[in-house]
């Protein structure tokens, strides 16, 4: 282990340097002869050449030591496929990245990384209302206080102002009629009740109508409050704030049905029982989590408490700083521990990623009035894993892995790329929850809304950070979970690297194509969006949405299919549209694809009792919720990948399953699809070609068939947010004591996953992307401080 001090610029370090750098061009002129100096670290021609580097810093002689290997020539040792696929790890990635990652990826060697441990103070420790950034001496405060120390009260009032009609004022998710907790704008029983900390939502507060027909849905009445029956002690009225649970449970007394039990934290039908809340990573075992924000341990911060202060204990520091080697610095002025530098080996890419203020995250998770939005988990009676059908869960599942992942880094000057953690799921389901997350100043769009959240965070990393300049954000990496993607980024951050599920490129489809008006972008003005596109396959990625874990999935392994056992062609089970009962009524829902699919090929009689004009027996296409829809995937050979309002879950479904993807939505990436190659395991159609699909799926000869069958089969769990999961089943294990089926079936899974692949690719564009420059790969390469490298240019 090599303890790396801090290097200071000379002129006789500079003298050395520029012998080494002589030194090596000798010895690369050597062994590569026909190839200019230095060429090897272009973007150009590292896709046929990779040199791997080793450096580190070498204390007693102070001179850098390089191992360099036999350059590889990757055309040669790894040709590609009839599809132009080249398979690395079990997976057919596009050729130039394929050859790439098989000849440089795998042989990557670790470098030494600078990790400072902060040890700033903040003032008054936060008042016990926050947590310290030990990085900067700053307080990020729980919802409801602020300030420089979290001293100050904040008032989010759960109404809206009331008016002779509305006493309540208009109607919001958090609309309350009783006690109002103005730190999180939630609505309780308050005191005086028998219940006091029993939540009171929505609707359970104000009284509730049928409508004249017996059959007919019921209507709240926002204007009228339901106090007598929600504070009554009388067991025969429909009461909630004095129901004691063992009585209700016995059908003793009665409650009013529609109470429920929404917030996080709480379990059983009168929440009764105190369970976990969801936080990032459950704050690492590091912090309590309240609600969704994690107030951290003495010693301990960052939005999952994962990030080790001066004072913590070295023995307890996070996998991802260990082994370390440690060297204890002070404050010359005061004698007092100021910070500590450890050193520690790690592989690149490294990920630097940003502790933003807690408005854009974990006051997000606080505040949510609903317990399943935008998480991936909650927590049942014995504290343990409940996973959700949220779609969106996959922005926090990457988070958690992002943070727990060796290849973090404390070191900003050392980092590859940088994370930007904004929560915009969460800003998806919240959008409505209380007064102050108004729409008001957003002509009522969600997507205008989430724009300010996003060119915020900008502002605050370009006025705390010095690293957004040195690329003017090219090394940023940004989550945009919603329908359409990225579509509505502000201009700012369009020069970064944008992850979304659904990559629209705008080539055909050039506006708007969400059928609900409130995630509508084509209202935002130009001067706040720009004109960017909502992907571009050149810098962007587009990856997995959640799914849950499903063992009984796993246990039959749906997967691994064969080809004799998948008697359906074609799948497709999902709303088709205005035409089938309970259908969407916009024309412009799935940009009209599955309501054209369904008129082809609809296997179930619409509302005019017809059935699509091509429709056949082995073709199944459906919006009648299928009793075991895993199962009937699992039957088929091809399953449809269409879009519902932008992009929708059914790639993920089909690999996971093992069925061969069928793709129709014209100029719109998938998952990897500008680096796996996706010839080798799905099949594109041009929506004009709608009318011929059955057609084309059986020109498709078997051993066409078995190759693509073949290929998801491999492929399947790069579709699966399994670190995440393993990194929960890890926390249940050493909380509780427990392995649950899930975990027991997903550590039997060994292929790499989609946090794995989202750092192959990193470690390609690091050393693929044309912007980046000689003089900051060679910095990366030797860990020399720019200034020096720029002297000695």
């Amino acid at each position: 282990m090599y303890s790396v001090q801090k290097w200071r610029c000379s002129w006789s370090l500079v003298a050395t340097i520029a012998s080494i750098i002589v030194l090596v061009s000798v010895v690369h002129l050597f062994l590569f002869p026909v190839v200019p100096s230095f060429d090897y670290f272009s973007a150009q021609q590292v896709q046929y050449k990779c040199v791997p580097v080793n450096a580190s810093v070498d204390q007693g002689a102070d001179h850098v030591r390089v191992n360099k290997p036999q350059g590889l020539d990757l055309d040669h040792r790894f040709p590609s496929d009839l599809h132009k696929g080249v398979v690395y790890r079990n997976a057919p990635w596009k050729a130039e990245i394929g050859q790439w990652l098989s000849g440089c990826d795998a042989i990557a060697t670790e470098v030494n990384i600078i990790e400072t441990i902060g040890g700033r103070r903040c003032k008054n420790d936060c008042s016990d209302q926050g947590v310290c950034n030990h990085e900067f001496g700053e307080c990020r405060c729980f919802h409801g206080f602020s300030g420089e120390d979290c001293s100050k009260r904040l008032n989010f009032s759960c109404n809206y102002p009331k008016t002779p009609e509305l006493p309540y004022g208009r109607w919001v998710v958090s609309i309350c009629a009783a006690h109002c907790d103005t730190t999180r704008a939630m609505c309780f029983c308050g005191e005086g009740t028998k219940y006091p900390n029993r939540p009171l939502a929505e609707s359970c507060g104000f009284q509730v109508n049928s409508l004249t027909k017996p059959e007919g849905a019921k209507v709240t009445d926002w204007a009228k409050a339901d106090l007598d029956n929600i504070f009554t002690t009388n067991g025969s009225k429909p009461g909630w704030c004095n129901v004691d649970p063992d009585a209700a449970y016995d059908s003793k007394v009665l409650f009013k049905e529609e109470c429920d039990c929404k917030y996080d934290g709480l379990w059983g039908r009168f929440c009764e029982v105190p369970v976990e809340s969801v936080c990032i990573n459950q704050c690492s075992g590091h912090g309590h989590c309240r609600g969704g924000f994690c107030q951290c341990y003495n010693g301990w911060y960052g939005t999952d408490c994962s990030i080790p202060s001066v004072v913590s204990a070295i023995g307890e520091w996070p996998k991802w700083l260990k082994p370390a080697h440690v060297n204890i610095t002070s404050n010359e002025v005061t004698g007092r521990l100021a910070n500590l530098n450890a050193a520690v080996e790690k592989k690149r890419p490294l990920i630097y990623v940003y502790d933003l203020p807690p408005e854009f995250n974990s006051l997000l998770l606080e505040g949510r009035h609903f317990k399943f939005e935008c998480v991936n988990r909650i927590y049942d009676e014995r504290n343990a894993t409940l996973w959700t059908e949220q779609l969106y869960g996959s922005q926090m599942a990457l988070y958690e892995s992002i943070l727990a992942s060796p290849y973090r880094t404390l070191n900003g000057e050392e980092a590859d790329f940088f994370f930007v953690p904004v929560l915009d799921s969460c800003i998806i389901t919240r959008a409505d929850d209380a007064p102050h997350l108004s729409l008001e100043n957003h002509i009522g769009l969600r997507s205008s809304l989430t724009l300010e959240f996003y060119k915020k965070a900008h502002e605050h990393i370009i006025e705390k950070y010095p690293y957004w300049n040195r690329s003017a954000g090219k090394d940023h990496i940004w989550s945009f979970s919603w329908d359409e993607g990225a579509c509505y980024a502000p201009k700012e951050i369009w020069n970064s690297m944008m992850l979304v599920h659904w990559g629209n490129t705008n080539s055909k489809h050039n506006h708007s194509m969400t059928a609900y008006w409130a995630d509508n972008w084509d209202k935002i003005s130009s001067d706040r969006r720009g004109n960017h596109s909502c992907f571009d396959p050149t810098k962007d990625l587009v990856l997995p949405a959640w799914k849950r874990p499903d063992v009984t999935s796993l246990s039959a392994k749906l997967w691994s299919r064969s080809r004799e056992n998948r008697k359906t062609l074609f799948y497709f089970n999902g709303n088709l549209g205005p035409a089938y009962t309970s259908g969407r009524p916009e024309a412009t829902y799935s940009m009209g694809i599955r309501q054209r699919l369904a008129d082809e090929f609809g296997s179930t009689p619409n509302k005019e009792g017809k059935r699509g004009k091509q429709y056949a027996d082995d073709v199944i296409v459906t919006p009648l919720r299928s009793g075991n829809y895993n199962e009937d995937i699992a039957n088929s050979t091809f399953c449809g990948v269409l879009p519902g309002d932008g992009w929708s879950g059914r790639m993920e479904d089909s690999i996971l399953q093992g069925c061969i993807p069928v793709v129709i939505q014209d100029g719109i990436f998938l998952p990897y699809e500008n680096m796996l190659n996706y010839e080798s395991f799905a099949v594109r159609i041009r929506e004009d070609e709608i009318p011929n699909l059955i057609k084309i799926l059986r020109k498709i000869n078997e051993t066409e068939i078995e190759f693509k069958l073949t290929n998801v089969q491999k492929i399947w769990q790069r579709f699966l947010y399994r670190n995440s999961i393993l990194l929960e089943a890890e926390r249940q294990k050493t909380d509780f004591g427990r392995e649950e089926d899930w975990a027991v079936q997903f550590l039997e899974q060994s292929e790499d996953d989609v946090f794995t692949t989202f750092i192959q690719i990193l470690h390609y564009k690091l050393h693929n992307d044309p912007w980046r420059l000689k003089l900051a790969d060679l910095k990366k390469e030797y860990g020399l401080p720019q200034e020096c490298l720029i002297r000695t240019k």
